[in-house]
């Protein structure tokens, strides 16, 4: 008997319309750096920085983790493609860096062209938003290894930044001001958690009055850029460093960019947290040490910046419709009350 490849589940014919169907919209986020009319194995970016005397390339990879299962239960498909691209932009960004290019991955059971087209044109929406060219991508199905209905997506994405512009936390000191930029959810971490919790007590489509929505639209809230935010302020002498508050919350990032010997004095009462941390922590029970340790709890970015410079830095940031708050400082070790273990 003839065996065909798509009798074992993997339908070629249609990864090729995929192809066709979104190649005009990845096109739009091309920049004049991509080769586009090589066409081989890899994508192809012109290597010139123009006035970047001493460029330095800044990369990172990621995922968006079980958010992903919040889409499958909604059909919701075309944000989780901005949260990724908005996740690796703020990363590299906090480093100081422009975005270059971005290539994803996208893997599932069995291919259905307009969901991938639907996660690939937000991916397509956020590159646009933050200057940056989708110049590649891998479309890999799996049948046997994911459920036909599901899906896995990562990315990667590459910048570029002046040698003598990154922001490595060697200038931070003892005595910085922690200024925090509002997150607007969960953004890309926490969901294990959070779907434990919630899930056991609502459906997706409960709406919550102390939310304003469904539990499900909170909970795909799309990951904010900011991008834009730091780079009105990164020429600022007075800041010294930035900090994406991802996984290990506002303690565990923003740990990474401070020195030796220091620790960070963090008042929790500044600011007030989204609804959805306070519903998550209700409703499970969840410790404030836990909460803590595992969400941003409403901060999306941890800017260090010296105290004479706070004014100047929360001017120009309101200027620009931002909600700047401090939330704390960097202090001696013995002076920290929490004393949370170091990450190496």
């Amino acid at each position: 008997m003839v065996k065909r490849y798509a009798q074992a589940g993997v339908n070629i014919d249609a990864g090729n319309d995929f192809v066709k169907r979104i190649k005009e919209k990845v096109a739009t986020t091309f920049s004049d750096a991509v080769l586009a009319d090589i066409g081989a194995f890899g994508g192809f970016f012109n290597a010139k920085f123009g006035k970047i005397q001493d460029p330095v390339l800044v990369s990172s990879v990621d995922g968006v983790g079980t958010k992903l299962k919040v889409a499958f239960l909604l059909d919701k498909h075309d944000t989780i493609g901005q949260d990724l691209v908005n996740h690796c932009v703020n990363d590299i960004a906090v480093c100081g860096a422009q975005p270059l290019f971005f290539l994803d991955y996208f893997a599932t059971g069995k291919l259905k062209p307009q969901v991938a087209e639907s996660v690939v044109a937000g991916m397509v929406k956020a590159c646009c938003e933050n200057g940056c060219s989708l110049i590649g991508g891998e479309t890999a199905e799996m049948p046997g290894f994911y459920r036909d209905d599901e899906y896995d997506i990562a990315g990667t994405i590459v910048g570029v930044v002046e040698r003598k512009k990154i922001f490595d936390g060697k200038k931070v000191k003892v005595g910085d001001v922690l200024i925090g930029l509002p997150s607007n959810g969960l953004h890309t971490n926490g969901y294990s958690l959070a779907r434990e919790v919630l899930f056991e007590r609502y459906e997706v489509d409960d709406y919550i009055d102390e939310l304003g929505s469904t539990v499900g639209e909170a909970l795909l809230m799309i990951h904010r850029s900011y991008l834009g935010a730091i780079r009105l302020i990164s020429s600022v002498s007075e800041v010294h460093a930035f900090a994406h508050i991802t996984g290990g919350g506002i303690v565990g990032n923003t740990r990474r960019v401070i020195p030796p010997g220091s620790s960070l004095k963090i008042d929790w009462t500044r600011w007030e947290r989204p609804a959805i941390f306070r519903v998550i922590q209700k409703t499970g029970n969840v410790p404030e040490d836990e909460m803590r340790k595992v969400f941003n709890l409403g901060v999306g970015i941890v800017i260090i910046a010296s105290k004479r410079g706070v004014d100047k830095i929360t001017e120009i940031l309101r200027g620009a419709n931002e909600a700047p708050f401090i939330i704390g400082e960097v202090v001696h070790d013995q002076d920290h009350i929490h004393n949370p273990k170091r990450i190496h």
